[in-house]
């Protein structure tokens, strides 16, 4: 159930919005933080707000890839693969940070710290490669940089 005042909130994005559906992914983003990812009860409570119905909120929920819709750690590690980052060694990179953190693509560290996911682009091809961590885009990462970064973004936990 969602608390009164971020109820509260969203109605007013809401209302500030042209069309329902231009505030969709805000209030997809609120109730994700709220609940740790897009819960089944999180799509029918959007719908409801937005005027939607619950396929209605499915469909733009699945077709964003920052939105979740399983469970995820309390951090999702995005590393891209779009053609820039791959050109420039996205996929050693990704496949190193499997062998850091013990999990396979998709998956999430036993701790539920992070979750690995690819992503289709991070918008940051002049850096390639990419990754992110929350909302933290971290650039011209290299193998030995990712350690660093994943220590760095474990102390900061």
């Amino acid at each position: 159930m969602i608390p009164s005042e971020l109820k509260t909130d969203l109605q007013n994005r809401i209302a500030f919005a042209i069309t329902n559906r231009e505030a969709a992914v805000d209030v997809m983003k609120a109730l994700q933080a709220h609940y740790g990812w897009l819960t089944d009860e999180a799509v029918s409570e959007a719908g409801e707000l937005l005027g939607l119905s619950p396929l209605q909120v499915e469909e733009l929920a699945t077709f964003y890839e920052m939105i979740y819709r399983r469970p995820v750690g309390r951090r999702v590690i995005h590393v891209c693969d779009s053609i820039s980052c791959w050109a420039m060694g996205g996929e050693s990179l990704l496949e190193h940070i499997v062998g850091l953190l013990g999990i396979g693509v998709g998956g999430t560290t036993p701790d539920g710290e992070f979750t690995l996911l690819p992503c289709c682009c991070l918008g940051n091809c002049g850096q390639a490669p990419t990754m992110m961590i929350g909302d933290t885009i971290y650039g011209g990462v290299t193998v030995e940089s990712a350690v660093e970064i994943l220590n760095k973004e474990r102390r900061d936990s």
